[in-house]
């Protein structure tokens, strides 16, 4: 039972002759944030008697008297100048505990109108290893799959993985003219991902090449601009000069940043240009742009050789993916690549067209939108397709496939304007009543507060990235087995059991306790931390919790079929049993939001109340049976929602520690 949406129920009724509309009052019943008020608040008195033109007092003392919640409440308190405080009765507490002991579900309802929902994250682009950057994507979306699926709503993963393109081109190109043959038939991986980053840096430097004399002409520009905004400064009025002075604070500071990346692309040029074999390959083929482009079309066209070589790439790629997915227990419903839609494209623009969404503008198929400056492009000049067109495919297979009520692309915030262009033709399309929904995300941060990069300033690799994490649980764990008054417990390989679990349960937990929208900075040592809000420290308090049965030679479904009475006695007691009966309102809200963070908030505050509970109330050595038993049905659904939390993160828990 959702008890803070049964609680806004309770309210919208007592609200029917105040207000028309009691949607927006109701969301200010909310949790307490201290026990003293109670254990939930309303605060709507005071915006309602403002609209209302009456004492917010008297508005709450109507309010309660049009409330009804004497079955679960005690009576409500007005405090203050109108806040409404509701303490839960112990009884009602009690009896909700002992249904959840019961449930399989631990008293978390499905949802009354489940929706259909498809969720796209993870795509990464085959030719290329995962790496960190993917991490965010893949451990949302499935943390959200898993959440929403759980809840009650129907559910499916589409990995739409980056398998066609340009990208293909560069690395057929690379591999007709710089390939490694051993390399490749060692690892052929490895290869076509060198391949991929050497015709990639030699097209960024003739781009490069290209745009400096066009980015030092706007330097120029920008730099005369400034010094006409200076001396224009002192013969502008006083009242004035501080808009002026504000405007070329910007100016300048656009200034700036056309400097910085016209020294960054000339370092990258030269870079280029004192490597002795890469000013060779620039010196042997001056045209590999147009060259990359020429392979990219022939292996849409079907050419047969290019063909060939894609269908030869692509296997040893996925085993290469899959290998990561099975490790982070990452699986999809689907796996349907842009290469899957590309018979779909023509006749999405064609039928744009028709429709009049899109025309042609200078030789390119475009969709301009209201609002924005730039159109959306469909096809190119040269007759080429662009994401945008697979993406708009895409949403038209899925609405045919499986009809969804809602469709949540995970992606990183970068793609902001791309989704917002995409979802409003969308909508012209005709996909009015079907819910867009881009769930982006922040950047991994190193120490210097940049995107998080290895020393060499490569992307870090996913795969290494877990295997690290795993290494230093591994010395975690190790140690803290060590470390036991009665001598080591776990055997070597148990202990790596353990650190894979607690490894690769950190690195994701980490990203998922973060508001998903804000950057945050890579620490090892804070993601394995045993205190915080960390999965490390979920883990150790669930498998304190099973070190509790496994001294006292408890049989769990013993005490769970004799269905012993809770008694909420102890401060600690109540608490941690309130805490325990808000995992509905964690896991709605995740859902309602989008953000995994609420479920990672919810956990850590049940750990801390577990902790609490722990240190003030004796479980094994209780006064008297009835006591001890309560308590060990407390200690059994705080693991039981420990473990339920985690595994719909997608993280093990583990016995021992």
């Amino acid at each position: 039972m959702n008890i803070l949406a049964e609680l806004q129920k309770r309210f919208s009724a007592a609200l029917a002759g105040l207000v028309d509309d009691p949607a927006e009052f109701v969301q200010l019943v909310r949790p307490s944030q201290d026990p003293k008020f109670g254990d939930y608040q309303a605060n709507l008195a005071m915006p309602l008697g403002k609209r209302l033109g009456r004492p917010p007092r008297e508005v709450a003392a109507q309010i309660v008297e049009q409330l009804s919640v004497d079955d679960l409440c005690e009576p409500p308190q007005i405090e203050g100048p109108g806040f409404i405080n509701l303490r839960l009765q112990d009884a009602w507490l009690e009896a909700q505990l002992a249904r959840a002991l019961a449930d399989q579900r631990l008293g978390v309802d499905q949802v009354a109108r489940p929706r259909t929902y498809v969720v796209d994250y993870s795509a990464p682009n085959v030719a290329k290893p995962m790496h960190v950057g993917h991490i965010r994507s893949t451990v949302i979306g499935d943390a959200l799959l898993r959440i929403l699926g759980f809840l009650g709503h129907r559910v499916t993963s589409d990995n739409h993985i980056g398998d066609w393109g340009t990208q293909f081109g560069m690395i057929i190109h690379g591999y007709k003219h710089f390939l490694d043959a051993d390399a490749y038939r060692k690892n052929p991986v490895d290869e076509l991902s060198r391949l991929y980053r050497l015709v990639n840096r030699l097209v960024d430097y003739f781009d490069g090449r290209e745009s400096l004399p066009r980015l030092k002409a706007q330097i120029a520009q920008q730099e005369a601009a400034v010094a006409a905004e200076r001396a224009a400064i002192e013969k502008k009025p006083p009242d004035a000069q501080k808009a002026a002075a504000k405007a070329l604070r910007r100016s300048e500071s656009n200034l700036q940043q056309s400097i910085a990346s016209a020294s960054a692309l000339e370092t990258k040029l030269d870079e280029v240009a004192a490597d002795p074999l890469l000013s060779v390959f620039v010196q042997k083929h001056p045209d590999i742009g147009r060259d990359v482009l020429a392979e990219t079309a022939r292996l849409h066209d079907g050419d047969p050789d290019n063909l060939r070589l894609w269908k030869e790439f692509m296997p040893p790629c996925l085993v290469a993916i899959d290998k990561i997915y099975r490790r982070l227990g990452v699986r999809f419903d689907e796996t349907l690549g842009e290469s899957f839609y590309h018979d779909r494209l023509a006749p999405v623009v064609e039928d744009l067209q028709q429709r009049g969404i899109a025309r042609e503008s200078e030789g390119a198929v475009c969709v301009f939108l209201d609002g924005h400056e730039t159109p959306l492009v469909i096809r190119k000049q040269d007759g080429a397709f662009l994401y945008a067109t697979t993406d708009l495919a895409t949403i038209q297979y899925r609405a045919e496939r499986w009809k969804p009520d809602a469709i949540l692309y995970v992606v990183d915030h970068r793609q902001s304007l791309h989704f917002q262009q995409l979802f409003a033709t969308a909508k012209l399309w005709g996909y009015r009543d079907l819910e867009l929904e881009h769930v982006s995300f922040g950047t991994v941060l190193g120490d210097d507060g940049r995107p998080f990069k290895t020393r060499s300033g490569d992307t870090v690799g996913l795969e290494g990235l877990l295997d690290e994490a795993v290494r230093r649980a591994l010395a975690i764990v190790s140690s803290t087995d060590d470390a036991k008054p009665e001598g080591p417990e776990m055997p070597d390989a148990r202990r790596r059991e353990v650190a894979e679990a607690v490894g690769i349960g950190a690195l994701k937990y980490a990203d998922l306790s973060q508001n998903r929208t804000s950057d945050y900075v890579f620490s090892y040592d804070k993601m394995l931390a045993m205190n915080g809000n960390t999965a490390t420290y979920m883990q150790y308090a669930y498998a304190r919790v099973l070190s509790i049965f496994a001294k006292g030679q408890i049989d769990v479904a013993a005490l769970r079929a004799k269905a012993p009475a809770l008694h909420l006695a102890h401060p600690a007691e109540r608490a941690l049993g309130l805490a325990i009966l808000r995992c509905s309102e964690a896991l709605e809200l995740a859902a309602a939001d989008y953000r995994p963070n609420h479920l990672t908030a919810y956990l850590y505050e049940l750990a801390n109340r577990y902790s609490t509970f722990f240190e003030q109330c004796p479980v094994l050595r209780a006064e008297g049976d009835a006591t001890r038993e309560s308590r060990l049905a407390l200690c059994d659904l705080t693991a039981r929602v420990l473990k339920l939390g985690l595994s719909l993160l997608n993280i093990q828990v583990v016995d021992k520690m």
